[in-house]
């Protein structure tokens, strides 16, 4: 494809202009007032969400809410980028059903434990920075695949209270609302999504997403709706969370049992945190963090599974409240975590009333804002590949989990990369002054293009002398080295003289790990190829 196209290509896949315009980050009394308050929004949304996590992993409402609180706070004061919101989330709870179905509460706690210990060795090992290996067509499906999670997520809202079976992904099971009730319910739930839209162009003093819970909650209050209300789902009330040990058997036993659920949940919350990272980053212009956040959902999982939480990891839908509704800054996050405790001691009655249509209405906002809508015109225009990559994250999140879905899109996004790159290499070919042929290899010589390389070469019809010329090129692993050392052993076998030119010091690294180029063969065992490197000319000469 030609140069200019393939830069249209590129300017064409692009994620939605999350980007917002810059926000003074200091403390003033007016930045406090904003971090503040988009803390308080934060907080309310966030009491459903891990009342209803809590209930997917079969645990106590308080579990989710501790963990949404201990993580929120110890993310928000050391994680890597501020404005991101973390706390329980379905992307765990969906993982520790069957531990806690077969084990019991205490054996999850052990699991966090153990997950927050993973991630941490993760964090200090700095393999967060692999991140960044994730394709932006995989980056377009995880955002639009985690809109559609968060939309299906609020369904169940829409069930009589007491009959739904929340679920990771859908609305699960339960009798819909219908009739007057149903209504009523969407009624409030547009009223709340229109509140959220027009306020910003009425005043920015409130957040958005705050004025919209609060007339709503309000409306519903001194009329006497007859609506789902959070009371509905649990009560919220309770005490300070307690430290204690897992009460589990401390033997080889009880660590078999725990690992595989702690590597799978600590794979899935840094990868769902990571990639929520590079997306907060991408609307506030902040880039790095990876590790620092990796040692930051450690040391909260750490925490929590220690105080009786169920674990959790980065939320995509409550820290995208938390950005557009003005918070930059650690203030927000840790308001949030504090103004959470703060419900479950004192204010459980008054939030219990704030009806979900309200809530509902917030994060179908939320999903609306998230949702990549370019996506529609980009599929038709961009590469098969891509479009393909795009459809499957998308599909495979809202199936499965999101932790899935981004490593079959980072394997077929790289297999398609290698394909690519295979077809790619080719020689010009001419006779020099002294007699002798130049092989100039253009493209990447790797696994994929090691056997279009060996077809380049006519061994028997060459002169006496033949140079291969890797100015072009780059050898990039050990495949590669073998197509080299398996054309140089047949152009010695026929008794000619092989040079090899222009290889870069990063490839001189390469063969030096491999070990001097030596190629042993049962049909001559007096062959020997040595290559040396000159210093002063750059070239490896076969002798």
């Amino acid at each position: 494809m030609p140069k200019a196209k393939l830069a249209a290509f590129a300017n064409r896949i692009t994620m939605p202009d999350l980007r917002l315009a810059p926000t003074d980050t200091g403390l003033s009394p007016t930045r406090i007032r904003i971090e503040l308050l988009s803390g308080l929004t934060v907080a309310l949304a966030l009491v459903p969400e891990a009342v209803a996590f809590a209930f997917v992993a079969d645990v106590n409402p308080l579990v989710g809410l501790y963990a949404a609180f201990i993580i929120g706070l110890i993310t928000a004061v050391i994680g890597g980028r501020p404005g991101m919101i973390s706390g329980a989330t379905g992307a765990i709870a969906v993982v520790i059903v069957a531990l806690v179905a077969q084990h019991g509460a205490q054996y999850l706690f052990a699991a966090v434990v153990l997950m927050g210990i993973i991630q941490i060795f993760v964090g200090f090992m700095r393999w967060g920075k692999f991140i960044r290996l994730v394709p932006h067509p995989v980056m377009l499906g995880f955002v639009n695949g985690l809109a559609i999670v968060i939309f299906l997520a609020q369904l169940s809202q829409f069930k009589v209270p007491g009959t739904t079976e929340a679920s990771g992904h859908g609305a699960g099971g339960g009798e819909w609302l219908s009739g007057g009730p149903m209504a009523l319910m969407l009624g409030l739930v547009a009223l709340t999504m229109l509140i959220v839209w027009g306020m910003p162009r009425l005043t920015k003093v409130i957040p958005a997403p705050l004025a919209g819970i609060g007339i709503t909650a309000i409306l519903v209050i001194v009329l006497g709706l007859d609506v789902p209300r959070v009371g509905d789902m649990a009560s919220i009330n309770g005490g300070l969370p307690s430290f204690h040990i897992p009460m589990v058997p401390f033997t080889w036993e009880t660590l078999q049992i725990i690992l595989p659920y702690s590597i799978i949940m600590a794979m899935v919350g840094l990868i769902e945190s990571l990639l929520t990272l590079n997306l907060v980053g991408e609307m506030t212009g902040q880039r790095g963090g990876a590790s620092q956040e990796c040692v930051a959902q450690g040391t909260a999982n750490v925490v929590t599974g220690f105080f009786g939480g169920m674990g959790g990891c980065a939320m995509i839908g409550q820290s995208m409240i938390n950005v557009k509704s003005g918070g930059r800054t650690r203030i927000a996050g840790i308001a949030a975590a504090l103004f959470l405790l703060s419900f479950i001691l004192f204010a459980a009655p008054l939030i219990e009333q704030i009806p979900l249509a309200a809530l509902v209405g917030v994060m179908f906002m939320v999903v609306i804002g998230t949702f990549a809508w370019n996506s529609f015109k980009i599929l038709a225009k961009v590469p098969m590949t891509d479009a393909v990559v795009i459809v499957l994250v998308t599909v495979v999140t809202v199936m499965t989990d999101l932790a899935t879905a981004v490593v079959i899109g980072v394997i077929v996004s790289a297999l398609a990369y290698a394909w690519n790159n295979a077809r790619r290499i080719y020689a010009n070919t001419y006779i020099s002054d002294e007699g002798a042929k130049v092989y100039q290899i253009n493209g990447p010589l790797f696994f994929g293009s090691s056997d279009g390389f060996s077809e380049l070469f006519t061994v028997e019809a060459d002169p006496d002398l033949v140079i291969v010329d890797f100015q072009m090129s780059r050898v990039v692993d050990q495949s590669a080295l073998q197509a080299i050392e398996a054309i140089a052993g047949k152009y010695e076998e026929m008794g000619k003289l092989i040079q090899l030119r222009h290889l870069s010091r990063d490839c001189h690294r390469l063969l030096k790990k491999a070990g001097h180029l030596v190629v042993d063969s049962n049909d001559d065992p007096d062959y020997e190829l040595a290559v040396d490197y000159n210093v002063r000319t750059g070239i490896l000469g076969s002798h």
